[in-house]
Order: structure tokens, then sequence, then C-alpha cells
């Protein structure tokens, strides 16, 4: 797909979502109303509770993950309110809003609809590996890590929404994967700007790819980093030949370049079973 052909798929996308004929993703009506709880410094625990009990699928992912290597309970949590208790009410919110994003990842044309499920699985991996590295290596809330991971390409739901609709790049395998890798960062900061997301997590959309940025602390962006570069190490993927020395990420969370961190096996096991607590099977 050459540079010409981007810009008209720009262009499309553009004039498409200003005259409403594509819609950016917006967030389940759950993922609102308990975000909008978690503002409201009077709300409680209960007022979350009682929100997320009209939801029992999302409940239900709710208490497997508190239940999961991710949280740690020494007992089991079988209630909605004590899981809210045990995560407190941001952690819980965060969570929510990344989980309940799930269903949005489906299409009815068949091609799109395994493009989007793939895409899910993989932030969901990134998302695992980004708070497991937040845990083990940082002082960065692993809430915030694993909604990061979420969302790093969550610019990838409108294209491939507007390929489900013109079905023009559908049949062209290469041309999608092409304007999927040029687009999805731009469209990523569209669609997180529209969700009112925090500068630090639009930031991740746009800069994850940047390996060259420089700071002096790490950051959401570097959790995603090196969690994208090591998902990737081994494979024939174009960031596998990254040279990692040169990646500032690793260094600021305190690893070696070549340190295949979510190998170690208590580490790799929390990862595994973290993704897979992230994901319903949908």
């Amino acid at each position: 797909m050459t540079g010409q052909l981007i810009q008209q798929t720009r262009e499309d996308i553009e004039g498409m979502i200003a005259r409403d004929e594509l819609i950016l993703p917006t967030l389940p009506e759950i993922a609102l109303k308990v975000r909008d709880i978690a503002e409201d410094e009077n709300a409680s625990i209960q007022d979350m509770a009682r929100a997320l009990t009209k939801d029992p699928a999302l409940s239900a992912r709710l208490l497997r993950v508190t239940n999961s290597p991710m949280v740690r309970t020494m007992v089991p949590i079988t209630d909605v309110t004590t899981a809210i208790s045990r995560l407190g009410i941001d952690f819980t919110s965060n969570l929510v809003v990344g989980i309940a994003m799930e269903q949005m990842f489906q299409a009815t044309n068949d091609a799109i609809d395994r493009r989007m499920r793939a895409c899910w699985s993989h932030a969901t991996e990134i998302a695992a590996s980004a708070q497991v590295l937040a845990r083990h290596f940082t002082k960065l809330p692993p809430d915030q890590a694993l909604l990061a991971g979420l969302v790093h390409q969550i610019g990838t739901l409108p294209l491939l929404s507007y390929a489900e609709q013109s079905g023009s790049l559908i049949h062209g395998g290469p041309s999608l994967d092409h304007a999927i890798a040029e687009l999805h960062q731009e469209l990523g900061q569209k669609v997180l700007q529209s969700w009112d997301f925090p500068p630090e997590l639009i930031a991740v959309t746009t800069d994850y790819l940047n390996f060259e940025r420089e700071r002096d602390e790490p950051d959401l962006i570097d959790l995603i980093q090196v969690a994208t570069l090591q998902s990737y190490a081994g494979t024939n993927h174009p960031l596998a030949n990254t040279d990692t020395s040169q990646v500032g990420a690793f260094v600021r969370l305190g690893l070696a370049a070549d340190t295949e961190t979510l190998e170690l096996d208590d580490i790799a096991t929390e990862q595994s079973e973290t993704q897979a607590a992230l994901s319903s099977g949908f």
C-alpha cells in the first residue's frame, strides 16, 4: 500500500467519521457508569457494587480476575462488594473499563471478526505482561499498566470497522495490515480522547512504538514497549528485529536488553494466568 493510498484511506475514514457514517467505538454503558462512580468523591463501594451486579456476566469476570494471581488473594473472593473492597474503587474502575471493552472486538464479517478477536487476544497478552512488569519492576500502578495494555492498539478498531463497511481492504490482507500499521496510532488517539482518557494513557497509543524516547523515570509507555518487544521475540514480526540494547525502556525498568523476563517460571505463570482471566473465551 503506497503512501498515496494510505492518505486516501486516512481521508476516507476522517470523512466517514465527520458524516457519522463511521462511528468511533464507544465504551459500554456499564464501563461509563463505573468510571463515573469512581470519579465521584461521595460515591461508596456499595454504589459501585450495585452498578456492577446489574451486569452478571461482567461481575463474574471481575471475580475471576480478582481471584487470579494479579491480585493474589489469600482467601477466594465470592462477591462483588468484597472484590471492590479488596481492589479499591480506582483499581476496580480501571479493571472494569478494560474487561468491558472485549465486547467491542466483534464483527459480522468473518474475516474482520477473526482480526478483531486476534487483536483482543494480543491486547490481553500485552496487558498481562505490562501489569506483571509494573508489579515486579516499578512502582507504577498495575491496574493502569493493565488498562494501558488493553488500549494501546485501540485505533485498530475503527480501521477494522472501516474495512468491514467499505469492503475495500478486507480482501487485501497486506493492504489492511499496512493501513493498520500506519494509521492505528493516530486513530487510537482520537478514540481515547473521545473517551476522556487521561493524557498518560493517550500517550501510550501515540508513543508506544517510539523506541528512541528519553526520560528519567519509567512510565506506562516503557511497560508497553518492553511487553510488546518481548511478545514478538523469536517471531517473524518486523519488531522482532528491533535492537533492544538501544531501547531505553529496558534500562528504566532495570532490565538487561536481552533479558527474557517473562520466561522466569513464577512470572510467566502469573502472566499467563492473568491473560486467561482477562479473556472470556468468546
